[in-house]
């Protein structure tokens, strides 16, 4: 009985495991066969024709080729053969797919696309101070679109896929950037280049100040881009103004820079936000002009109130130290003026040597004005009022001449910065 049993699963299993007879598939006899063997032979068939086609994508100038076995299918053979009756005549229904076509169509699109790029200055600490560059309008390729042309082709006759791009253009040009990159103003003042150290200062400070990028809105401290003067950060002993009095000390003459610095940034319609007088008036600018800075607590702070950065070179030439600020040209100019509104008499006193004999300096006080002129429109501001002190006179009276005999002696005064 079992083997009975046996013959009927085997006969059974066998009949319906077998193509009907008769059965043609893709105009191949498989009547007979295992569904299986059927099956094997009929895609062996459909695998020697997909490796025969091939899909060319165009990107630009460049393509992409892609062949079996990157390009797959799917078949409905098995159920085709499930279904056969005897003698039918079938057509398989195939579709082609490329495989990792979701990763692969960014990657194209990514690799063709070129970003764009809008004209731009490159500003230089030195020679030239801007560099113009022309940018280049975008071009960003459809994804969605060569997705679906790649399937498209692969399940048409596989038709050349050519990517599709949109064009991004620029929103400025490149006189917009130069408008924005114009001279705004310059300002010079000028020192004893034969004072070694002072002008090591001089030159050090406006070196860290060289090349600085004052965003909009943003603001500029003096301090922190020079830093603190001290011997350890290579700035050197020179007359220095403490305590009303021309004395020597670490960083004499950077003064100077923050005042160099402070004429050309009101000259170039910049806010300051921070500035402070010197006790003493000062020989590099006339008075009501000047910028004092020292320690951490003493700082010029000023603030670009453009929508664009302005751009600040420094340099140190001979004997003179300059600042020229570029940015946003709004047909704005500036002048400054200063007049001096009193005097202080310095106070004298005798003295018993001729080496403590000095020629002092009368103090003063004095304003300075601003004058905005854009087209027809002229506005001049007071921008501030300061008193300078006087440097007290020391007079030696040589008590060996005649009565009458002027024998006094002076010392000429030494500015600071």
């Amino acid at each position: 009985m079992l083997a009975v049993l046996a013959g009927i699963i085997f006969f059974s299993c066998g009949f319906t495991l077998s193509v009907p007879k008769g059965v043609e598939v893709n105009g191949i006899a498989v009547g007979g066969m295992a569904r299986s063997q059927a099956a094997s032979l009929i895609r062996l068939d459909i695998e020697n024709e997909l490796k025969e086609k091939t899909l060319k994508v165009r990107a630009g100038d460049k393509l992409y080729t892609f062949a079996y076995p990157e390009i797959y299918y799917k078949d409905n053979v098995y159920a085709l053969l499930k279904n056969a009756k005897k003698g039918d005549k079938l057509t398989a229904q195939i579709s082609y797919y490329l495989c990792g076509l979701n990763s692969i169509a960014p990657n194209i699109c990514r690799n063709e696309s070129v970003l764009k790029v809008e004209p731009y200055a490159r500003f230089s600490s030195f020679s030239t101070p801007f560099t113009y560059f022309e940018g280049n309008d975008g071009r960003i390729a459809d994804e969605k679109k060569l997705i679906d042309d790649i399937k498209k082709s692969l399940n048409g006759g596989f038709e050349p896929v050519t990517v599709s791009f949109n064009t991004a253009k620029r929103q400025k040009t490149l006189a917009e950037i130069k408008k924005n990159t114009r001279l705004l103003n310059k300002f010079t003042t000028n020192f004893d280049s034969s004072n070694i150290n002072r002008t090591s200062n001089i030159r050090l400070a406006a070196n860290k100040l060289n090349g600085t990028v004052l965003e909009s809105g943003k603001t500029l401290s003096f301090n922190n881009i020079v830093g603190a003067r001290v011997k350890e950060r290579g700035f050197l002993p020179a007359k220095i103004i403490e305590k009303g009095e021309f004395v020597e000390g670490v960083g004499g003459g950077v003064c100077q820079v923050s005042t160099t610095l402070y004429n050309a940034a009101l000259l170039s319609g910049l806010e300051i936000e921070e500035y402070h007088p010197h006790s003493l008036a000062v020989s590099y600018v006339p008075p009501s002009r000047d910028a004092m800075v020292s320690g951490t607590y003493f700082d010029l702070k000023i603030s670009n109130p453009y929508p664009t950065p302005v751009y600040i070179r420094a340099s140190v030439t001979g004997g003179s130290v300059a600042f020229s600020i570029y940015g946003y040209d709004d047909g704005t100019a500036y002048s400054l003026s200063s007049e001096v509104t009193g005097a202080i008499p310095a106070p004298e006193e005798s003295c018993a040597s001729p080496e403590e004999a000095r020629a002092g300096k009368d103090g003063l006080t004095s304003e300075s004005y601003l004058t905005v002129t854009r087209g027809s429109y002229v506005k001049t501001v007071l921008l501030r009022k300061d008193k300078y002190a006087p440097v007290k006179r020391v007079v030696y009276s040589d008590p060996t001449h005649e009565e009458g005999e002027n024998g006094d002696e002076t010392v000429e005064n030494t500015d600071e910065n």
